[in-house]
Order: structure tokens, then sequence, then C-alpha cells
């Protein structure tokens, strides 16, 4: 079924820009795994089989786009969902994290200034496309990684029920965020 259901009104300017924190899970959730708001498919409640989530503040040049690309020639939908990230520092626990990401394909849970939190990647993960390594040129310039991931998923990241890093953690069967 493809008819619209809902409009929307014009939003109170009360909304910020930007991200405050990515978390890195390693790949592996499950579809048994999640629990979906009884009401609405896109907002997930529950997480099981989750240990740690990986915390990386962020500050600065941050971005999650998300595009919906549809053809109807070949009669397919799916999402595109980018994020890019600054890690400041080249200290060995940064360099070995990002050599994992590289290798790997977690799924990776985005924080906004908004305390919204969204689950990217969820059936396929997000794949590190390119890492830079920037070690600037003036004294006051970047240091550090530029980081751009990118992941195709069918639908766009699934909204997370929490508004804290703790009920974050409480929502992915009692995880542990790690920040170091």
């Amino acid at each position: 079924m493809c008819d619209i259901t809902n409009g929307a009104g014009e939003p109170c300017k009360t909304l910020k820009g930007g991200l405050d924190a990515v978390f890195f899970v390693n790949y592996g959730i499950e579809d048994a795994d999640i629990t979906y708001d009884g009401v609405n498919t896109d907002v997930i409640d529950d997480v099981n089989g989750v240990t740690n989530l990986y915390k990386f503040d962020l500050k600065g040049t941050n971005s999650f786009d998300q595009v919906i690309n549809s053809s109807r020639e070949n009669g397919t939908t799916f999402v595109e969902q980018t994020l890019k990230l600054q890690l400041k520092s080249r200290e060995i626990t940064t360099m070995k994290t990002v050599k994992i990401l590289a290798y790997g394909r977690p799924h990776v849970i985005v924080k906004t200034r908004n305390n919204k939190y969204y689950l990217a990647g969820l059936k396929r993960g997000m794949e590190l496309t390119t890492a830079n390594i920037n070690s600037g040129v003036q004294m006051g310039d970047f240091n550090g990684y530029d980081i751009t991931m990118v992941g195709q998923e069918e639908l766009e990241a699934n909204l997370l029920d929490c508004t804290t890093d703790a009920a974050l953690a409480t929502l992915f069967d009692s995880a542990t965020i790690v920040t170091s």
C-alpha cells in the first residue's frame, strides 16, 4: 500500500543541527534481537544481545545524512546513509579503532544535538569508505581522522526510544558504554 496517511504542520524553531556523539556496535544485531514500538515500527524499544556501546564524543564538523533513492524503472527504493566524522587525536587507541572500522561493518548509533538517537546500518552495517589522517598545517589546524562511513538500507535509520545515554544503555540490554 502506498497511500499517504499523515500530514505535517510547521514545527517550532527549536531544533539544533549537528551531532553530539556516535556509538559503534559490533555487527550482528538480528531481527529477533529487536523489539519495536507497538504502534510504530520505525521506533525501537529494546535491543538484546549487545554488551558494549563504544562512544565517541563529537564536536565540530560532523554530519549524518540520509538520501532516499527511488527508481520507477527498476521498481526499487533504498536509503543511503552517510556519516562524516572528525575524530580528534592520533593516539594509538584511536588509530586501532579506525583500522578495525575499516575492516568491519558496525552498526552505528547517531546522537543528535536534539537528544535523538538513531540506529544506522541496522540490517547491513556501515562501511568505512575513507579515512583521511590529517596533521594540519598551522598550529590551530585540525589534527586527527576525517572519516566517511556509508550504509545502504531499505529504510531510514530507526529512532531509538531514549533521550539519554543511560536510557540508551538500558535499551541495549543494559550494555556498557565504553569511552576509553
